[in-house]
């Protein structure tokens, strides 16, 4: 029981990655309060979870009443809060040429500001728990796919005020904040976007090996076992961190043979 006694928030919870680590926390001890869009899927949810362990609250992260209410309702129910999850994100391709102001500002709205909104609001019960602040950015946060300009540059902004808000709030509040940036996960999501792009249903399992040298991507469930870990206190005094979860070097990998001088790559 890892996280035994402690109250945590889950943005974007009711599936996916999201949905993965609220169960784990569960399973580890902790009460969770989750949030998402779909509320049949947050009542399913509470359902499996129980209701003494979890509570749900339907509501968009950028909406000006968000960080208040999901704050209070998990005051309500649970009594404090000792963490929050910024899991939340519009996950859409876009370029130079179809990113406008206004889809870039509804991505970053999401991805971006709506943490530090949640993160602002909840700072003071974060302080009285000597809590902490996991964010859930991505690798794209490094420089991104070519249609993912808009969501790798809301994930390398988060990346910036993980390690800015580590440092700052752990030093005057005793408040760690740390960032997981996941590889490809496959996602109940990612199976149905890579469907509606023409791909068989089964895509998941002939993959190329400079992709998944594994033979195959993370499951949610991953992702989540790491989470625990920057969660709880067994990681000490870990803040301002950013963790990849990806199966092959970022920077200077060695590519197999069969890929050199190909493909444009050298």
């Amino acid at each position: 029981m890892r996280l035994k006694h402690k109250t945590i928030l889950i943005t974007g919870g009711y599936t996916g990655i999201g949905r993965a680590i609220a169960i784990r926390c569960v399973a580890e001890g902790a009460k969770v309060l989750v949030n998402g869009l779909d509320e049949s899927k947050g009542q399913t949810l509470i359902k499996q979870l129980g209701s003494k362990n979890a509570l749900h609250h339907t509501i968009d992260v950028t909406d000006k009443n968000a960080p208040k209410e999901l704050v209070k309702a998990a005051l309500n129910k649970f009594g404090k809060l000792n963490a929050v999850v910024n899991n939340a994100a519009i996950v859409s391709s876009s370029n130079i040429a179809t990113t406008d102001n206004a889809f870039l500002e509804r991505v970053l709205a999401v991805n971006t500001i709506a943490p530090l909104a949640l993160i602002r609001t909840a700072l003071p019960q974060l302080t009285g728990t000597r809590g902490c602040v996991l964010n859930i950015g991505s690798i794209n946060a490094w420089c991104g796919e070519p249609d993912l300009l808009a969501y790798s540059m809301s994930k390398g902004a988060l990346m910036t005020m993980s390690r800015n808000l580590g440092d700052t709030l752990f030093r005057e509040n005793g408040v760690r904040v740390n960032q997981i940036n996941p590889g490809w996960v496959l996602t109940e999501r990612e199976v149905v976007d890579k469907k509606k792009q023409g791909m068989r249903e089964d895509w998941y399992k002939d993959l190329p090996d400079i992709f998944a040298p594994a033979q195959r991507i993370f499951s949610p469930e991953e992702i989540a076992a790491a989470a625990v870990y920057l969660l709880s206190d067994e990681c000490g005094p870990v803040s301002a961190q950013v963790i990849e979860l990806e199966q092959f070097p970022l920077i200077g990998r060695n590519l197999p043979k069969k890929w050199e001088g190909s493909h444009g790559i050298e």
